[in-house]
């Protein structure tokens, strides 16, 4: 008999299930009861899967069980876990296993290193798909590896935030995770990402959602105050500076892991853990463009420009002609 392939809808109500539970009133040291999904979000290239695989590797040597699952379709945030090692993702997996009539199993997909379990959904090859339909397709597969029966402390999920649309909105829009990490650093491309997603956040709150933001982390912080700033303005708390640093950035580009008690900045990251754990989802006050703009000196920024619309013959440029007009203009009496 042909397994049924799982309805989304279904899908959809179980997710809500699992992680639908408001704790924004919650008493934050109750929130480690059950399970913590939480959905971590950040512009491409800021450091979330950095910071991620660090984080759940500090929360492993905590005594924490962790499931870290990459949405992202590069796959860097196992590359990061596994010392550069690229893991089989799930879509992948899945599309080779059909093709030749076998079903998905446990280790195919779900690999294991200092006490972090860890997989990749993955994505299409360029061209050929779309990355928010994988993740989906990603997620329906998870549920029939036995998802909801598997027992976590934490799911973390590593997703692009440039896109909050489809697959990369899932977290937000359908309740999947209790709350939301943001990464950023003092630019302002990562605030408006994360401005975005805040935006998300809210709006999903209006139609009955419970997500909500536990925070910020301020990677490659050289001080100058803009993410604190932001922070301080949709009013979500900071749960931890990462430092610009030439030691920092060197380990991360060789895949070492930074997020352990060997290492010079454990206790950073042992910090964040202990954060992460207990900080509530909180609605955030998302910005408009002016507001995002201000946290910055106008002159870098190009805050202070005005604009200028544009007039008809602007656009006809060399074809522009004048032409006679029917209006009737009448004398000052």
């Amino acid at each position: 008999m042909k397994d049924e392939v799982p309805n989304l809808k279904d899908f959809d109500q179980r997710l809500r299930d699992e992680a639908g539970q408001d704790l924004a009133d919650v008493i934050p040291t109750e929130a480690t009861k059950d399970t913590q999904i939480i959905a971590i979000y950040g512009k491409g290239g800021i450091g979330k899967s950095f910071t991620l695989a660090n984080l759940s590797h500090m929360m492993a040597e905590q005594g924490k069980r962790v499931l870290l699952i990459g949405c992202d379709p590069k796959s860097d945030t196992t590359s990061l876990l596994f010392g550069g090692k690229a893991c089989p993702t799930i879509i992948e997996t899945s599309t080779r296993k059909k093709l030749a009539g076998e079903e998905v199993q446990i280790g195919d997909v779900c690999f294991k290193r200092g006490g972090v379990f860890a997989m990749e959904l993955g994505g299409p090859e360029v061209g050929r798909g779309c990355g928010g339909r994988g993740i989906i397709h990603g997620f329906e597969l998870l549920e029939k590896l036995g998802f909801h029966d598997w027992d976590f402390d934490y799911v973390l999920l590593d997703f692009l935030g440039d896109v909050v649309c489809g697959g990369f909105g899932l977290p937000i829009a359908r309740d999947m995770a209790q709350k939301v990490i943001l990464v950023a650093s003092n630019d302002l491309q990562s605030l408006y990402v994360a401005n975005n997603v805040c935006s998300a956040v809210e709006y999903f709150r209006k139609l009955g959602g419970n997500v909500g933001v536990a925070g910020l982390v301020i990677n490659k912080d050289d001080g100058t105050g803009e993410a604190a700033a932001f922070a301080e303005a949709v009013d979500i708390p900071i749960l931890a500076a990462i430092p610009q640093d030439d030691d920092l950035r060197k380990k991360s580009a060789n895949y070492q892991i930074v997020g352990t008690d060997q290492s010079q900045w454990g206790s950073l990251f042992a910090a964040l853990g202990e954060n992460v754990a207990v900080a509530p989802p909180v609605r955030p006050t998302p910005l408009d463009q002016d507001g995002l703009l201000g946290l910055f000196d106008a002159s870098e920024t190009g805050g202070n420009v005005v604009l200028e619309p544009a007039t008809d013959m602007d656009m006809r440029g060399k074809n522009a002609a004048p032409k006679e007009s029917l209006e009737v203009v009448y004398d000052d009496a």
